[in-house]
């Protein structure tokens, strides 16, 4: 097995090492026995160190659930009887002669040890718990598992219990007895485990390794009368314990590295709704079956023998099939019931399932409920008619179920109200997902001919582990009809005594009084990834509703005309902010609105703050989504005559189009993320129209590598996102800069 294909950990690579050795050790004293009979065994002691240690970790790690952390404790002491067992062994085996080892399978000592540990193992395999299951489960269960059983039973009987019962020394007949019984008590605990559902307690990988350990641990006896002829002292221990303690060991590992939460990328795995391990049980003794009457004089029994396990076969296999059939006919009718028929999204009772999961998750863990309302829908049902209504679901549903993570889950409450729970979301991350489902949203929808603009309201609550999944989905209701106040599509954060009504009376006095803040996203150039320069993005520390985004005051400042005064704080705070900035190559990008454009002297005040703080006018980009170009083009002539540069923002999918360009030239064109994101032709389109018109292109958005490489090679020159860097404070940004070129 290749090293590669192996967990990290010095420990499990010295148990895969200690392996190795034992074979190479065997087959040395197998062919000549030229080394001491002790330093075959001494691998098997060693094996058990890393055994132990490994054991110790996970039944100490503290993110897994209690019952998790109890079975491996249970089988720490298993390991540490083993270990003695080892021992016992070995100093038996090394001090005894041929004679007296000859038949003998284990010494009373290892037996004693060995025993002791089966049965621990045994008693934390049944401990585990099964879930929920009614009485005809749990005896299918107990039948497939006796199944598996029955089949180890006769393999171990036929290669090794019954040669020993035919010892004349009883000794050894009770030993092989004893042990055929442990190990058929073991067989039908892991079996047990192996077809229940443990994953909310045991990692799957984890346990497939462990009935690999058992099933090699079961070899051993079976491989003892092979060994004896060559020499007495060819013990198969000394080679499958190093490997069941090396496979233990992993199992461990990957124990300790399970996730019992939703991980990105990562969905759970579709339950069969039965096993194929009995049939494979089955079907092992079947062949062995075959193999000891086929041998036989008489033609009659062979005829037989063979008619029989072609019916069996036969049987299983129409058995198989049916269970097939009924599995996927389980899948259509769960899927049904637990699915939106219109919109195929989760539906509300899978929600709840999911919320639960995601609430009663070992830990504690972040969780967020975001509520959105397509506002104005019931008009577009009254005059366009339910058939067009619907296809707007459809189109919002797909948007906002591609814009989530794989761990989160979107669902359809009804009519036109839709929810999504983010695991894991702290408040912050909560507003990344606000602001994709914003993103998501902000095409209208073609839908039957009709262009429908989407206009929701999110409301956002913040939870953690152990909460009320019921009141947090009420607080998100309430964040919700609070969003709907504010102009637009917008997300708010849930505060318990919050009237966000009153936000647009309360922005004025924020202005005034210092609430305000800037953050700064770089600017870097591709592909190297030097920061040229950041955009300047405002956030509002209100007093008792937390940190808001820009989406949640930007309308209400529109709307009341505190936009103007708005904008001057911001030009004056990241023009002085530029200011300490001592490489003069370094750029700032600040957002204007059309308003400011229209406002008389705006050109002059920008002016104005430029020579008080000894800016140069080519270091500073106006960015603006719109220009009205009978109004605000004078605006922007007299700034690009000065000096200053002028961007057009989130191009291509807002208000912007060529005649604006013709009409009213700027410098710069910023490619919308939903372009980056996807692989959209407009990209291109964008840079071919922005090189023909003189102008330079910058992309938006860029989340992953991929789409940075694509923006380089389609010849972009310059990029921003989360990829490169989140929004920084001043200070972050400043400690950025000594380390340029920035690494992703």
């Amino acid at each position: 097995m290749p090293w590669s294909r192996l967990p990290e950990g010095r420990l499990l690579r010295g148990s895969a090492a200690i392996t190795a050795v034992a074979f190479v050790l065997l087959v040395v004293n197998a062919m000549h026995p030229v080394l001491p009979w002790l330093v075959l065994w001494l691998p098997l002691i060693a094996g058990t160190g890393p055994l132990v240690v490994n054991f110790w970790r996970t039944s100490r790690t503290e993110h897994l659930p209690a019952p998790t952390r109890r079975f491996w404790r249970h089988l720490f002491v298993a390991t540490v009887l083993v270990g003695l067992g080892a021992i016992a062994q070995t100093v038996s085996t090394v001090t005894a002669t041929a004679a007296e080892l000859s038949g003998a399978p284990i010494s009373s000592g290892q037996l004693i040890f060995d025993g002791a540990a089966v049965l621990m193992i045994i008693y934390s395999l049944l401990r585990l718990p099964v879930g929920k299951q009614t009485r005809g489960e749990l005896f299918r269960l107990f039948l497939d598992a006796g199944t598996v059983m029955l089949a180890c039973a006769v393999f171990v009987w036929h290669f090794s219990t019954r040669h020993a019962l035919g010892q004349s020394d009883s000794r050894i007949a009770y030993t092989m007895l004893a042990i055929t019984v442990l190990t058929m008590l073991a067989v039908f605990a892991v079996a047990k485990v192996v077809l229940t559902d443990t994953s909310s307690h045991l990692d799957r990988g984890a346990m497939r390794l462990i009935g690999v350990a058992v099933a090699l641990g079961g070899i051993g006896p079976i491989l003892r009368p092979l060994l004896e002829p060559i020499d007495p002292h060819l013990f198969p221990d000394v080679v499958v314990l190093p490997a069941v303690f090396f496979f233990a060991s992993w199992a461990a590992v990957r124990q300790r590295a399970a996730e019992y939460g939703p991980r990105r990328g990562v969905r759970e795995p579709r339950r069969r709704s039965f096993s194929v391990l009995p049939y494979i049980a089955v079907a092992g003794v079947d062949a062995l079956l075959l193999g000891v009457a086929l041998p036989a004089d008489a033609p009659d029994r062979r005829v037989i023998v063979v008619s029989a396990v072609a019916l069996t076969t036969l049987v299983v296999l129409r058995q198989i099939t049916a269970f097939i059939d009924n599995g996927r006919l389980l899948r259509r009718l769960d899927h049904s019931a637990t699915h939106d028929g219109l919109t195929q999204l989760p539906n509300r009772v899978l929600f709840h399932e999911r919320l639960i999961k995601a609430l009663t998750t070992p830990g504690d863990r972040p969780v967020a409920v975001a509520l959105i309302d397509l506002d104005d829908f019931k008009e577009v049902n009254d005059t366009l008619g339910h058939e067009v209504g619907d296809l707007l679901l459809i189109a919002v549903a797909q948007r906002l179920d591609a814009c989530i993570r794989a761990e989160d889950t979107v669902a359809r409450l009804g009519g036109d109200e839709f929810v999504v729970v983010l695991d894991g979301a702290d408040p912050e991350a909560a507003d990344l997902a606000a602001q994709r489902m914003v993103e998501a949203l902000r095409e209208p929808v073609l839908a039957d001919g009709h262009e429908l603009p989407i206009r929701a309201s999110i409301g956002i609550a913040d939870g953690h582990s152990g909460d009320d999944p019921s009141l947090l989905l009420r607080q998100a209701d309430i964040a919700m009809y609070r969003a709907k106040g504010i102009v637009g599509t917008a997300f708010l954060h849930f505060t318990p005594g919050a009237d966000h009504h009153d936000l647009g009376a309360e922005l004025g006095k924020a202005i005034d009084d210092g609430q305000l803040y800037l953050l700064y996203q770089p600017i870097v150039a591709l592909p190297d990834h030097r920061v040229l320069g950041a955009e300047a993005l405002v956030r509002w520390r209100h007093p008792t509703h937390g940190t808001l985004p820009p989406q949640s005051f930007i309308p209400l400042a529109e709307r009341t005309g505190l936009i103007v005064p708005l904008s001057q704080w911001v030009l004056r705070a990241a023009i002085g902010q530029l200011a300490t900035w001592t490489d003069d190559s370094l750029t700032l990008s600040v957002n204007v609105s059309a308003r400011d454009l229209r406002e008389p002297g705006f050109a002059a005040t920008v002016a104005v703050l430029l020579t008080e703080y000894g800016i140069a006018p080519r270091r500073l980009t106006l960015e603006v989504t719109s220009i009205d170009s009978d109004e605000s083009c004078p605006s922007v002539a007299e700034l690009r005559s000065m000096g200053v540069r002028v961007a057009l923002d989130d191009f291509g999918t807002g208000p912007s189009s060529l005649t604006m360009l013709t009409d009213c030239p700027v410098d710069e064109l910023k490619l919308d993320s939903s372009f980056t994101q996807a692989r959209n032709p407009a990209a291109a389109t964008v840079l071919t129209l922005a090189r023909s018109l003189g102008m330079t292109a910058v992309a938006e958005g860029v989340e992953t590598p991929d789409q940075a490489n694509r923006l380089h090679d389609l010849g972009y020159g310059s990029a921003q996102g989360f990829y490169f860097a989140r929004p920084l404070s001043p200070e972050k940004f400043s400690e950025l800069l000594t380390g340029t070129p920035m690494a992703a």
